[in-house]
């Protein structure tokens, strides 16, 4: 008999601590950070060609062909979708609900756009 006591109070126990997960639209979001991480991912040859206009003149500051990875947020808030370089810290964002945003939207202009990559990889191949 007391055995089976015993049993029915862990059992007890063990219930009463379960309860009910909050709401996800209690507080508008479970997460209380207003950026979620979506990703990393390498970066692209296609990376290094984008024109960036308010690059630094510092000869040591990072460039984009130093960038190893991209890092892509999203913002609870806004809805924007940003993706940011790791080492230039440079940044082009899309928001699908308004056209305003950071420094740079997409679509993002290219010193050099991937067909141009491959005509000069192919040239040089055929002048070896």
């Amino acid at each position: 008999m007391r055995k089976m006591i015993a049993i029915a109070s862990a059992f007890c126990v063990c219930l009463s601590a379960c309860h009910r997960a909050p709401d996800a639209t209690a507080n508008g979001s479970r997460n209380p950070g207003r950026y979620a991480g979506i990703g990393v991912f390498d970066a692209g040859r296609l990376w290094a060609e984008t024109s960036r206009p308010n690059a630094k003149a510092d000869p040591a500051a990072a460039r984009l062909d130093d960038d190893e990875h991209i890092i892509v947020v999203l913002d609870s808030h806004t809805g924007e979708v940003r993706q940011c370089g790791d080492h230039s810290g440079y940044c082009v964002a899309m928001n699908p609900w308004t056209r305003t945003g950071p420094e740079t939207m997409l679509p993002v202009k290219l010193e050099k756009h991937a067909s141009d990559l491959v005509a000069e990889e192919h040239s040089n191949a055929t002048s070896k």
